[in-house]
This record gives structure tokens, sequence and C-alpha cells, in this order.
């Protein structure tokens, strides 16, 4: 458990079924503002990072500056190597801090990036773990372990190197601009009307990038999702014999993937900037020849001032690459936050009646629906008592509605007409977590997770005993089985419970369910591929 707390800041709470404790606020208006809450928590490497870099590029420009007088002590007087030893040391001198206030800088945007990555993974797993089943019945799960395994690796690169390159090279820009008036004012014009026209294409690059970058997240978030659902279902795409359709399925989703990258590469491939810098560095020497020619400028000088026009590569090429990853980086914030904004139908009821359980249960002209262009309804009207202690049975033709019935006792639906009390209180009424805790629900088809055999069954109590375990099993008609296997409990059993039977992973369910001591039990169907003697005991 994470300490701390995740609140929304100045927005109204979202509903949730379950939360997590985080350890500070965010604020979910937008992507820009979510990932700013996010980083002002990490403010000292903030000031670590902008240190860094302006060192770094302050102490890059004065390497072109030494190397300038260097050039005119040796047109002056050749003998002078004291100066230009004097000159070589300041160099190398600066260079080595420089490197080190880089490094500084590099450091401080890489662990931010991947405390960010860490901090946004627990939020949004939070956030998924506090939807309602109708939000996951709904959501595609493929297209949500894209966003949260692709998206948030693209908001660590929105960090590093995204932002570390667009902090650097914005100071590299305006080193020139700073400096170049030291040798004669006009120098400034040049790349002062670079950084102009610098921006101008920028911002039209930038708008133009937008959308294509929302479209291959999108499109990569479909590709997975038919992922996930052919890997799902692969049993049943081989029993049919579907293998070359839905590898055709595949292609189509990877090639709209491909075609939405192929267009961000091509708008990235007429980058504006590359050729304003070429054409800033020949106007800038030709300016500055012109001076020279005039007497107003030395060798020295136009050495000096040209090295600070070089300075300009490194914003003009390393902006390619880190003005995309910040796009696609809010690109994928933007898919997250998505998520975790999306409405929830049930409120975990923090507040709610935190009692024991009896186990009366009563329907009171209950009605349901699925969605609302649902006429009809799931279920329309139905009212019963069932008491403490009693054993009830539901029967009714397939799609009738009994499922449905079972998860409106524990809040895995909310009615959408009457009400469904426990123990004389509307269930949304009750705390959720104390009404769940107390409440069973075993169904026909039954997911174990890929751990032992003893995990499984005391995953509703993970601090059950062995010997706990073991009489749960017992009473489930497992241990018997569970003893043939070679390691007994401690046997992983594989993802879903497919290396065990139908018989047997319904067992396994019902020892899990016995082992919480639940005050209402429900059985759906929960028996069917158990043989008639193993169901009778």
């Amino acid at each position: 458990m994470m300490s701390g707390w995740i609140n929304l800041m100045n927005t109204p709470p979202t509903s949730s079924e379950f939360t997590i404790p985080l350890r500070y606020e965010t604020d979910r208006r937008s992507p820009v503002r979510w990932i700013w809450s996010h980083t002002i928590q990490q403010w000292w490497l903030i000031v670590i990072v902008l240190l860094g870099a302006f060192g770094n590029a302050a102490l890059a420009a004065v390497a072109p500056m030494l190397t300038g007088q260097a050039f005119n002590t040796v047109l002056q007087d050749p003998s002078q190597t004291q100066e230009l030893l004097r000159l070589a040391l300041l160099i190398g001198g600066s260079q080595v801090i420089r490197g080190i206030l880089q490094f500084g800088r590099n450091f401080g945007s890489e662990v931010m990036a991947q405390r960010m990555e860490k901090n946004i993974r627990n939020e949004l797993y939070s956030s998924l773990l506090g939807k309602s089943m109708t939000f996951h019945s709904l959501q595609p799960v493929g297209d949500t372990m894209a966003r949260a395994t692709n998206d948030v690796r693209e908001v660590n690169f929105l960090f590093s190197p995204g932002l570390n390159m667009v902090i650097g090279s914005f100071l590299f820009l305006l080193m020139p601009i700073a400096l170049a008036g030291k040798y004669h004012p006009s120098l400034i014009i040049i790349p002062l009307v670079f950084l102009i026209l610098y921006v101008v294409a920028l911002t039209g690059y930038l708008k133009v990038l937008h959308p294509i970058t929302d479209a291959v997240r999108e499109t990569f978030g479909k590709l997975n999702s038919r992922l996930a659902e052919a890997l799902d279902g692969i049993e049943i795409v081989k029993a049919s014999a579907q293998e070359d359709e839905e590898v055709s399925r595949f292609k189509t989703n990877a090639r709209r993937f491909r075609d939405a990258s192929v267009r961000q590469g091509d708008v990235e491939a007429r980058f504006i900037p590359l050729m304003l810098y070429g054409i800033a560095l020949a106007l800038g020497l030709l300016h500055a020849l012109l001076l020279f020619r005039q007497g107003l400028l030395n060798i020295g000088d136009v050495v000096g001032y040209f090295g600070l026009l070089m300075m300009l590569d490194f914003p003009t090429f390393a902006s390619l690459r880190a003005y995309s990853q910040v796009s696609s980086g809010l690109a994928g914030a933007r898919r997250i936050l998505d998520l975790i904004n999306r409405e929830t139908d049930l409120d975990q009821n923090a507040a709610g009646y935190h009692g024991s359980m009896k186990g009366e249960v009563e329907f009171r002209d209950v009605s349901f629906r699925y969605s609302p262009d649902d006429d009809e309804g799931s279920i329309q009207h139905v009212s019963f008592v069932l008491h403490s202690g009693q054993t009830v049975a539901v029967v009714g033709q397939t799609g009738s509605g009994k499922t449905t019935l079972a998860r409106l006792v524990n809040r895995t639906y909310d009615v959408t007409g009457g009400t469904v009390s426990v123990d004389g209180r509307n269930v949304c009424d009750w705390n959720l977590e104390t009404l769940r805790r107390s409440i069973s629900i075993i169904e026909q088809d039954i997911f174990l997770f890929s751990r032992t055999i003893a995990e499984n069954i005391s995953f509703g109590r993970p601090g059950a005993t062995r010997e706990e375990i073991t009489a749960a099993a017992q009473a489930a008609q497992a241990d018997e089985f569970i003893n043939e296997l070679p390691e007994g409990y401690e046997t992983v059993i594989g993802e879903r419970g497919v290396t065990l039977s139908g018989g047997q992973r319904q067992r396994l369910a019902l020892a899990r369910a016995f082992l919480t001591d639940p005050r209402i039990l429900i059985l759906d169907d929960s028996t069917s591929a158990i043989d008639s003697a193993t169901e009778d005991h």
C-alpha cells in the first residue's frame, strides 16, 4: 500500500469503487496541467536540469570566443606560447565543467522521467481498479494495456530526451543573441531573425504534428487491442481454423499504424528549421566578413562569431526529435488521462455502513438494464426476500437475467429501478468493501491467477494459514487432486488456470469462497463441470 493521498485539484471528485492512497494531488483538467502537477513534485530535479542546461549552454559559448582570441594571439605574435597555453587551459577547463553540468542535466531529466513514469503508472492502475464493471465491459483490454504500457512510456520519453533537449536547445538559441553584440551590435540581427523564423516554423510544425501523433497512439491502441483479443480467444481461433482471417485482420491494423507512423515521418522530414540553419550560417559569415573588410572586426572576432552561430546546430537538429517526442508524450498523456477521467457508475461509499452482516436479502421492485437503449431491460420489477441461513435456487431460461440478478447483490452493477437491501439496508448505503467482503459469488466461468494453488485459494484472505487453506480445499473436494500435483499446494498453475480441468478450477473457486467464510454465498452454475457425486459432497 502506497502512502499519502491523490485527489483532483479544482475539479469535483470522481466516483470510484476503490481508491489507493498515493502521495500527492494531481490536476486532471488537461494533459499539460496533469503532467505539470506531477512534475512540480520533483522541483529539486527541475532546478538541477535548469542549472545544468544554462551552464552547459554558457560554457559551450565560451569555447568559440576563446578560440577567436587564440587566433588573434597567433596572428599578432606567434611566439606568445604562454598566452596560448592559458587560453588552451581555459578552454579545456571550461569544457570539463561543461561536461559535468551536462551530466547533471541529463541525469536529472532521466531521474525525473523514471519517477514520473512510476507515479503515473500507480495513478492509472489505482484508477483502473476503481472503475466499475460497466467501464471494464466496454473498454477493450488490449487498448487499456497499450495505454498503461506504451503510452506511459511515451510520457517518460517526453521528459527524457524530449524536454531535456527542448530546454537545452532553447538556451543554445539565446547564447548567440546575448553574446554576438560583444563583437558588433549589428551581428545580433542574424541569430535574432533565425530565432523568430524558428519559432514561427516550429509553431506550424507542431500544429500539423499534433493530430498525427494522436493518430499514431490511437492506431497502436487498436492494434494492441486486436492482438490481445485474438490471443485471449486463441482456442476458438484454432478450433475454427480462422488463423488466416485473424492474420488478415491484424495486418489491416498493422498497416493503419504503419501509415500513421509514415505520415509522422513525412512531417518530420519537412522540418523547415534545417534549411533556416544553413541560410543563417551563410548570411552570418557573409555579414561578419563584410564588417571585417570595413575594419570593424578582426579575424578572431569573425572566428568567435561564427563559432557562436554554429551553436544553432544543436537546437536545429535536436528539436527535430525533441518536439516529436514531446508531441507523442502529450498524445500519450491525453489517452491516459482519458481513462483516468472516464466516469464510473459506482462509488465505494467510504463513509457507508461498516457493521457485520447477517445475510438477509430483499429485492423490492427491482429493474435493471445494461444500457439506456435496452428498452425492455434485463430485469423488470423483481421482488423477493431471502432470510439469513436460507438456501434458494433461482431457475430460468438462458438469458433470463439470473447472473445479472446475482451481480446486483454485491453492486457489481447498480439497479436502474427499485432497491436491493441487505439486512434491511440499501446496498448503496453499505461501505462497498465491507459489502463485498461478506459476499462470495462463484460463476461458471472461473478465473484463476497464474500463481500457486495456495495463493489462488487465499486470494480473498492473503493472511490465511496453510491449515485454513487446506480445510477450505477439503470442504470443496479439491484437496485430493491438489496433493496429486507435483508440488501440491505450491504448484503454479497457468494463466486463467488453463493447466487444470474445468471441474478442478471450479473446486478451487469454491475453496476460495469457503475460506472467506461469506455471509452470503452465490453459486452461479458453479458446479457445471463437476461430476454429480462430487457435487453432492
